[in-house]
């Protein structure tokens, strides 16, 4: 009788507010799973879905994570097997064989994400912070009627994220309250991929192909694929390497760029640059550094004749060791670098060159 009188109480105690949250605190865990758009080339996952990967992780321990792949012939399939042992958290994959996603235009795969994730029921669509996923996401969101939430940095809970704002210069915490799915995009950068185990392969997830009879191929999109063009190079790629050698507009003409691109092949650096110097012609935008451009982390990042304004910055602020080489000593650059030189450029680089030795 004691007993029972004393669980009386105890119910009496707990409010049933308390117990409704606690309840809708177990639903929403249980609820949460997550729908990563991945990209892949030559038949091998990109490092920064993988990142992509990791981000979606972050939002709960018990979140299945399914890995969506398009694209069309033997390539796809190949980066399907890739993507299957890159993550061990990763439950499945999926792939979309169709010419339509040959190529990334934002109309299809925007449909196709929208179609995949309405038979899927996701709580959380994640893809990599670059030009895939700016391209793509923004336009399924619409279609989903939902309002994306960009460049995050970290995820605190699952609807609670932070992303920078004025160019880095401040953090924005910011909630997600919609009804529908989350969409987001996260910075590759913020979330490093650890190294894969050599034991991966036994954790492979299950591929499934994507029904496409209801996608409707036959719609007309208002893009069009023209071309691409590519650097034939041995360069690592500006997004993940290690060591970043960036030019800017000090450089005056493509010719004297040719420097920065020998200097980093001494280093076994890519090669960066700034806005100024890619509208200028010197090197191909897919090499620019900043705000509007890539968002870069090496561990070392060498900047010679740049001016440091604040939309290149923002591109290269989280990067561990900053060196800037400038004539002006006022340049803004010297205010984030870690070791600065005063001095002129077409004097420091050829001594570098001189004095380096080859990279092996």
């Amino acid at each position: 009788m004691a007993s029972v009188a004393a669980l009386r109480a105890l119910r009496k105690r707990i409010s049933p507010s308390f117990t409704s949250r606690i309840i809708a605190s177990t639903s929403n865990s249980r609820s949460i799973s997550t729908l990563v758009l991945a990209e892949h080339q030559g038949g091998a996952i990109k490092p920064q879905s993988v990142s992509a990967v990791k981000a979606a992780k972050s939002l709960s321990n018990d979140n299945p994570i399914s890995l969506l792949l398009a694209g069309s012939g033997s390539a796809l399939h190949e980066a399907a097997a890739n993507a299957a042992s890159c993550d061990p958290s990763v439950s499945e994959v999926l792939v979309a064989d169709s010419d339509e996603f040959s190529h990334p235009l934002a109309e299809p795969w925007a449909k196709l994400i929208h179609l995949v994730q309405q038979k899927g029921g996701y709580s959380h669509v994640i893809t990599a912070s670059g030009s895939f996923g700016k391209n793509i996401l923004p336009r399924a969101a619409a279609l989903l009627d939902v309002s994306p939430i960009t460049d995050v940095i970290e995820i605190s809970d699952p609807h609670l994220f932070v992303r920078p704002i004025y160019a880095g210069n401040a953090l924005c915490t910011v909630r997600y309250t919609g009804a529908g799915p989350c969409l987001l995009t996260v910075r590759s950068t913020s979330f490093p991929v650890p190294p894969i185990l050599a034991d991966s392969k036994s954790n492979e997830a299950p591929i499934t192909q994507v029904d496409l009879s209801t996608f409707g191929e036959d719609s007309v999109g208002k893009s069009r694929y023209v071309k691409h063009t590519s650097q034939d190079t041995e360069r690592p790629d500006l997004g993940n390497a290690r060591v970043v050698v960036s030019g800017g507009r000090a450089l005056k003409s493509a010719e004297n760029f040719k420097m920065i691109e020998k200097l980093a092949e001494k280093l076994g650096a890519a090669v960066g640059a700034t806005r100024a110097a890619v509208d200028a012609g010197y090197v191909p935008n897919d090499l620019q550094v900043g705000q509007t451009g890539k968002i870069v982390a090496p561990e070392l990042y060498m900047a010679f004749g740049v001016s440091g304004a604040i939309q290149h910055l923002a591109g290269m602020r989280d990067s561990k060791v900053i060196v800037a080489v400038n004539k002006d000593a006022e340049a803004p650059i010297f205010q984030v670098a870690d070791y600065g030189l005063v001095g002129d450029i077409f004097e420091v680089i050829p001594e570098l060159l001189e004095k380096l030795p080859e990279n092996k």
